[in-house]
């Protein structure tokens, strides 16, 4: 039995593979590409020559079962994706399940991801984010996920092609409200890389008038979190109790304390009157 070996592949500029990853790709005995045309490509310009096998969204199944076998008989494969980490939005997640159920040794080489990479250049918050990778097609499913994510107060990333922009981004305007920002990146590591971090209804009237062209990766401004009470409301009544034992009014205590702490006006003041 031998290893699967999960390659991250170029985004744009061939320039950014790593030596282990040309290492790997050229010790393995075979490699299971999404486009074999596309991989050649790749592969010559580094003078790697090796069998590859289709491996894609349609023939996932029977596939992962003949490349199970061939590495459960002794061979190396690595899995890579036209462009990107394997197995993120992209095919591969089913065989390595497949290779774990079975027993075979997985590797990762880690390569260029356009999620992260358009994150880390977004000039939005880093700190917790979820990947939504690709929208449906189908824009009464779209405007149901996004509607279902507009209270998350994490930075949202999606994938999106360029004749589907303009549909995304209005969706994403009239469920998350026009002045949610949102950094538009598109063609990473290419010539024509750019970033422009605008608002949603910003970047809707924008694309009114621009073609998009090219792939983007959308990064969105989560929710704003809600605050709750910083005070428990026997904490907030005890306070404009004492407000007012210092010579402040009791409505002017209530009205004070109501305001740092969310509870309303005149339940702190009933309250504090009947603890007086």
């Amino acid at each position: 039995m031998s290893t699967l070996y999960i390659i991250g592949t170029p985004i744009g500029n061939l320039g950014d593979i790593g030596p282990r990853a040309l290492e790997v790709l050229g010790q393995v005995d075979f490699i299971a590409a999404e486009d074999t045309r596309v991989s050649m490509k790749l592969l010559n310009h580094f003078g790697i020559k090796k069998p590859m096998i289709s491996y894609y969204q349609h023939n996932i199944r029977e596939r992962g079962e003949q490349i199970l076998r061939r590495i459960q008989a002794g061979e190396s494969c690595a899995v890579i994706t036209d462009a990107g980490m394997p197995c993120i939005s992209d095919p591969g997640e089913e065989l390595v399940a497949l290779c774990h159920d079975a027993g075979v040794p997985v590797r990762v080489v880690p390569g260029p991801t356009a999620a992260l990479s358009a994150l880390a250049a977004s000039g939005l918050p880093t700190g917790r984010f979820a990947f939504e990778g690709f929208l449906s097609v189908k824009p009464s499913s779209r405007r149901e996920r996004l509607a279902q994510v507009r209270g998350d107060s994490r930075t949202l990333i999606f994938y999106e092609a360029p004749h589907k922009l303009r549909g995304t981004l209005s969706d994403m305007a009239e469920a998350f409200g026009g002045e949610r920002r949102i950094t538009l990146c598109r063609e990473i590591t290419k010539i024509y890389e750019e970033y422009m971090r605008t608002t949603l209804a910003q970047a809707v009237e924008l694309y009114r008038e621009r073609e998009p062209k090219g792939e983007y990766v959308l990064i969105v401004e989560g929710a704003p979190e809600e605050k709750g009470p910083s005070l428990t409301f026997g904490e907030a009544v005890e306070l404009v109790v004492q407000m007012a034992g210092c010579g402040v009014s009791l409505s002017d205590a209530a009205k004070n304390v109501a305001a740092d702490s969310g509870y309303r006006k005149g339940e702190l003041y009933r309250a504090a009157l009947e603890k007086r």
